[in-house]
Protein backbone atom coordinates (compact mmCIF):
# COMPACT_ATOMS: atom_id res chain seq x y z
CA UNK A 1 0.00 0.00 0.00
CA UNK A 2 1.38 3.62 -0.93
CA UNK A 3 1.19 6.18 1.74
CA UNK A 4 -0.14 9.34 0.24
CA UNK A 5 2.31 11.94 -0.04
CA UNK A 6 0.63 15.83 -0.08
CA UNK A 7 3.25 18.92 -1.64
CA UNK A 8 3.62 21.95 0.13
CA UNK A 9 1.05 23.37 -1.91
CA UNK A 10 -1.47 20.70 -1.23
CA UNK A 11 -0.96 20.93 2.69
CA UNK A 12 -1.48 24.99 2.44
CA UNK A 13 -5.03 24.11 -0.20
CA UNK A 14 -6.01 21.32 2.00
CA UNK A 15 -5.80 22.67 5.89
CA UNK A 16 -6.38 26.47 4.39
CA UNK A 17 -2.61 27.84 6.16
CA UNK A 18 -0.55 30.47 4.59
CA UNK A 19 3.00 29.27 3.58
CA UNK A 20 4.21 30.94 5.98
CA UNK A 21 2.64 29.15 8.66
CA UNK A 22 3.37 25.88 7.24
CA UNK A 23 7.10 26.52 6.89
CA UNK A 24 7.09 28.19 10.98
CA UNK A 25 5.36 24.78 12.09
CA UNK A 26 8.51 22.87 10.62
CA UNK A 27 10.80 25.76 11.66
CA UNK A 28 9.89 24.56 15.14
CA UNK A 29 9.52 21.31 14.83
CA UNK A 30 5.85 21.02 14.68
CA UNK A 31 6.30 19.11 11.42
CA UNK A 32 8.53 17.12 9.56
CA UNK A 33 8.11 16.31 6.31
CA UNK A 34 9.83 13.91 3.75
CA UNK A 35 12.49 16.36 1.81
CA UNK A 36 13.50 15.64 -1.41
CA UNK A 37 15.96 18.07 -2.73
CA UNK A 38 14.24 21.14 -1.93
CA UNK A 39 10.75 19.49 -2.45
CA UNK A 40 8.76 18.71 0.81
CA UNK A 41 6.30 16.23 0.97
CA UNK A 42 3.80 15.40 3.98
CA UNK A 43 2.45 11.99 4.60
CA UNK A 44 0.03 10.70 6.84
CA UNK A 45 1.67 11.23 9.85
CA UNK A 46 2.22 14.94 9.26
CA UNK A 47 -1.12 15.22 7.50
CA UNK A 48 -2.79 14.13 11.34
CA UNK A 49 -0.17 16.29 13.15
CA UNK A 50 -1.30 19.47 11.23
CA UNK A 51 -4.93 18.15 12.35
CA UNK A 52 -3.90 18.24 15.40
CA UNK A 53 -2.18 21.49 15.50
CA UNK A 54 -5.13 23.40 14.21
CA UNK A 55 -7.36 22.20 16.36
CA UNK A 56 -5.20 22.32 19.44
CA UNK A 57 -5.13 26.47 18.14
CA UNK A 58 -8.81 26.43 17.66
CA UNK A 59 -9.27 25.55 20.96
CA UNK A 60 -6.85 27.95 22.05
CA UNK A 61 -3.93 26.36 23.46
CA UNK A 62 -0.15 27.75 22.66
CA UNK A 63 2.00 25.98 20.57
CA UNK A 64 4.39 25.11 23.27
CA UNK A 65 1.17 23.41 24.89
CA UNK A 66 0.20 21.91 21.87
CA UNK A 67 3.41 20.22 21.54
CA UNK A 68 2.86 18.69 25.01
CA UNK A 69 0.13 17.31 23.43
CA UNK A 70 1.50 16.07 19.87
CA UNK A 71 4.39 14.45 22.51
CA UNK A 72 1.67 11.98 24.66
CA UNK A 73 -0.65 11.94 21.30
CA UNK A 74 2.53 9.95 19.56
CA UNK A 75 3.65 7.99 22.17
CA UNK A 76 1.77 5.95 25.03
CA UNK A 77 1.45 8.96 27.71
CA UNK A 78 1.96 8.54 31.20
CA UNK A 79 -0.19 9.29 33.64
CA UNK A 80 0.67 12.18 35.14
CA UNK A 81 1.04 13.67 31.25
CA UNK A 82 -2.49 12.30 30.96
CA UNK A 83 -3.36 14.15 34.20
CA UNK A 84 -1.48 17.55 33.13
CA UNK A 85 -3.17 17.35 29.81
CA UNK A 86 -6.54 17.00 31.95
CA UNK A 87 -5.76 20.63 33.57
CA UNK A 88 -4.68 21.94 30.14
CA UNK A 89 -8.28 21.51 28.73
CA UNK A 90 -9.84 21.93 32.17
CA UNK A 91 -8.15 25.69 32.38
CA UNK A 92 -8.98 26.26 28.35
CA UNK A 93 -12.88 24.52 28.62
CA UNK A 94 -13.49 27.76 31.90
CA UNK A 95 -11.48 30.10 29.49
CA UNK A 96 -13.95 29.23 26.25
CA UNK A 97 -16.96 29.47 28.45
CA UNK A 98 -16.21 32.61 29.85
CA UNK A 99 -15.49 33.92 26.10
CA UNK A 100 -18.83 32.23 25.17
CA UNK A 101 -20.71 33.92 27.72
CA UNK A 102 -18.91 37.35 27.15
CA UNK A 103 -20.21 37.06 23.16
CA UNK A 104 -23.50 36.24 24.35
CA UNK A 105 -23.72 39.30 26.13
CA UNK A 106 -22.39 41.24 23.39
CA UNK A 107 -24.96 39.96 20.84
CA UNK A 108 -27.78 40.80 23.57
CA UNK A 109 -26.69 43.85 23.79
CA UNK A 110 -26.04 44.68 19.92
CA UNK A 111 -29.64 43.46 19.22
CA UNK A 112 -30.91 45.85 21.90
CA UNK A 113 -29.08 49.10 20.23
CA UNK A 114 -30.14 47.72 16.70
CA UNK A 115 -33.76 47.21 18.22
CA UNK A 116 -33.29 50.98 19.78
CA UNK A 117 -32.12 52.42 16.24
CA UNK A 118 -35.17 50.56 14.20
CA UNK A 119 -37.50 52.15 16.56
CA UNK A 120 -35.35 55.54 16.88
CA UNK A 121 -36.21 55.42 12.75
CA UNK A 122 -39.59 54.52 12.94
CA UNK A 123 -40.59 58.00 14.94
CA UNK A 124 -37.97 60.20 12.67
CA UNK A 125 -40.90 58.26 9.58
CA UNK A 126 -43.56 58.84 11.47
CA UNK A 127 -42.71 62.75 12.49
CA UNK A 128 -43.89 65.52 10.63
CA UNK A 129 -41.56 67.03 7.86
CA UNK A 130 -39.31 69.29 9.34
CA UNK A 131 -39.92 71.82 6.34
CA UNK A 132 -36.68 71.97 5.00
Amino acid sequence: MTDVRHSFKEMCAKFDVTPRTLRYYEYIELLDPEKEGRARFYGAREVARLTLILRGRRFGFSLEEIRQWLLIYRKQGTRTQMEAMMQLADRQLAELERQSTELEASIIDLKALRATAAQEIAKLDRAPGDGA
